[in-house]
């Protein structure tokens, strides 16, 4: 993956007191900073995804438009781009990658549009999935700086539910023996293909599955879906897999010295004009979730997308309407 530029940000010292050697964050951007440097909009990577998958939720005549906006995607650390246990220096390679928080991602990435591009004001931070934890993320750890925030199918914090789904596709990937703790010699495939057949389950609805949607995808049976499920995972270096899981299991955007671990105080701190887009059927991020986080944010809206889709309702080219009900409220909240 060659479209992309590095930013190198030395040593960090991370919320754990470990150190992330010789971290770098990758990114892309589309667009131009206007002279008032009003016009940049953030999207980071969700679970499974790069700047290259972000392409999606942006484009000519879409609600975030290069022609308009300075756009920024930046890579979060583990997702074999940026830092990640498959390309970071040896004394933090693989089964040896430090435990990194949203808080210590966002951090890093306030350091480049600063440091890089002068930055103080950011126009909307929106994304899918893990992109939407980090929305949260951003808005309240500077609330100062972010206009505006459009998580869809994420959270402010991980629900316990939610992390429990995530200790089963840890657990189908770590029993491979091939595995071994994290060491291996080889891909381990089985635990990879194991990973990605449980996590099709959560990634689709109930509804999904009984009417037969997965044919809308080009799979003649769910069979055919899980296999393609199988396939993508095998893509993946398992220990960047666990290092982004580690990642979203641990998200809160209260748990750091700026809250203490006060999630009310931590979301009555957010500014930032926010529209919250869950899907009625998401397994992982039930919208009930996200009603709970609105009730604290001041200048708070949630608008539920009701869809059988589930989770990956909003994956680009899955459901032309959800792209057309993400780009008003991206409009509703920077227009």
């Amino acid at each position: 993956m060659t479209d992309h530029r590095i930013c190198a940000l030395g040593d960090v010292e991370l919320q754990s007191g470990e150190i992330l050697r010789d971290a770098k964050l990758a990114y892309k951007t589309w667009g131009s900073l206007n002279p008032a440097a009003d016009n940049v909009v953030l999207l980071p990577t969700f679970y499974t995804g790069t700047h290259e998958r972000n392409e999606g939720f942006l484009g000519a005549g879409r609600a975030v438009d290069p022609d308009r906006h300075f756009v920024v995607s930046i890579n979060l650390f583990g997702n074999g781009v940026s830092t990640s246990p498959s390309n970071a220096a040896p004394d933090c390679a693989g089964a040896r990658f430090p435990e990194i928080t949203f808080y210590d991602n966002v951090r890093c990435q306030h350091q480049l549009l600063t440091r890089e591009f002068g930055i103080t004001r950011i126009a909307l931070v929106y994304g899918w999935s893990m992109a939407a934890c980090q929305s949260y993320q951003w808005a309240a750890q500077y609330p100062e700086m972010v206009d505006a925030i459009v998580p869809f199918c994420g959270s402010a914090r991980t629900s316990p539910h939610n992390k429990v789904f995530l200790e089963g596709v840890k657990a189908a990937l770590q029993a491979d023996g091939t595995f071994n703790d994290g060491n291996y010699t080889f891909p381990p495939r089985r635990g990879l293909k194991a990973f990605g057949r449980v996590y099709a389950g959560w990634a689709y609805s109930q509804t999904f599955y009984r009417e037969g949607l997965h044919k809308q995808l080009g799979f003649d049976t769910y069979e055919e879906l899980l296999v393609d499920w199988e396939n993508d995972h095998l893509g993946w270096d398992a220990n960047d897999l666990l290092a982004m899981l580690w990642t979203w299991q641990n998200g809160d955007i209260s748990d750091n010295p700026l809250y203490g671990g006060d999630f009310v105080k931590a979301l009555n701190a957010i500014n930032a004009r926010t529209i919250i887009i869950p899907c009625s059927d998401d397994l992982y991020f039930p919208p009930e979730d996200n009603a709970i986080e609105v009730q604290h944010i001041a200048d708070g809206e949630l608008r539920v997308y009701q869809s059988p889709w589930g989770h990956c309702v909003a994956s680009p080219g899955n459901d032309p309407r959800f792209q057309a009900f993400l780009d008003q409220a991206i409009r509703d909240v920077i227009n």
